[in-house]
């Protein structure tokens, strides 16, 4: 009950940290594959006439669902941990990947039958794992695949293979460190910039009417023209002061006590790495017939 109360009593003083509006902005991204490419991936394999706002809505409210009655039994666990060691929940909770991978399997292994759950927990970390890395990886393969023409198979096996080896370096010591200050920087930085970049690309170098009325022509909730002003001007600003926000904290004082050599070189370098390629494939020129068969046809259009 203690961990139910921490976890279902509000505080609205919370509401003007900065710091909390990131880190649900960032979970929110994370756990609907915003900002990946993902559901681009996906939905380029819809049907034509696809209800899409529909299926938008449907996703947005069964995995939001779904993550409240997850905390439910995540923080049940941790309130048994707490009352008995003892302790409050704010000193046995672990921030970022320490609930995962240090905090819970401490508290379920003082459970009756831990070594069970425990079991179980971590297959279901394996799960998540393995279907988080099909749909990331799916993303990269089908944009190349219709970019570049590349065969499918191939293409997946060597993607797989060097990931399976560029992966290894979080199994080392050092292993937590890279993990931590990877994923601050992935869903800190990386996702809230590529959100910002697709609101700008769709607001305001696409058509946005257009598409508007396209999707509102196929769906059975219509889109407004508070859409267009969302995707135009209020996610761009909210995004932006919110990483403003967050890069001046980052300079006032390094995440997690870690030295700047340490944050540039794992976290920094690998965005602007990561950001020179996209570039880089971005500007290469489309290979495959049907590119080539649909720019004729719009352009004799």
């Amino acid at each position: 009950m203690n961990g139910l109360k921490a976890y279902l009593e509000p505080d609205f003083s919370k509401l003007s940290d900065p710091t909390v509006w990131i880190d649900a902005y960032s979970q929110i991204f994370f756990t609907l594959s915003l900002g990946f490419g993902i559901m681009i991936a996906y939905a380029s394999y819809l049907p034509g006439k696809a209800n899409i706002t529909k299926n938008a809505i449907l996703t947005v409210f069964i995995n939001s669902g779904y993550s409240l009655f997850a905390g439910i039994a995540v923080f049940s666990v941790l309130g048994f941990m707490a009352t008995s060691q003892g302790k409050p929940i704010s000193e046995v909770v672990s921030q970022s990947i320490g609930l995962a991978f240090v905090a819970y399997p401490k508290a379920v292994s003082l459970i009756p039958g831990g070594n069970l759950f425990g079991a179980i927990f971590f297959f279901c970390l394996v799960v998540a794992g393995l279907s988080s890395s099909i749909s990331i990886i799916e993303a990269f393969i089908s944009a190349s695949v219709d970019k570049f023409g590349f065969r499918r198979k191939p293409l997946i096996t060597l993607v797989t293979i060097l990931g399976f080896f560029g992966s290894t370096i979080f199994t080392t010591q050092a292993g937590l460190l890279w993990l931590d200050i990877v994923d601050h920087f992935i869903t800190h930085y990386g996702l809230i910039v590529v959100g910002i970049a697709e609101c700008l690309l769709v607001g305001w170098l696409f058509n946005i009417k257009v598409l508007r009325k396209h999707v509102n022509s196929i769906s059975s909730i219509k889109l407004g023209n508070w859409w267009d002003i969302t995707i135009k001007y209020f996610v761009p600003f909210v995004l932006g002061v919110i990483l403003i926000g967050e890069l001046y904290a980052e300079i006032k004082q390094p995440y997690g006590g870690y030295s700047w050599t340490a944050l540039i070189l794992i976290g920094w370098n690998w965005i602007l790495l990561t950001i020179i390629a996209a570039f880089a494939f971005a500007r290469r020129p489309w290979k495959t017939r049907y590119y080539e068969m649909e720019g004729r046809s719009c352009k004799n259009s």
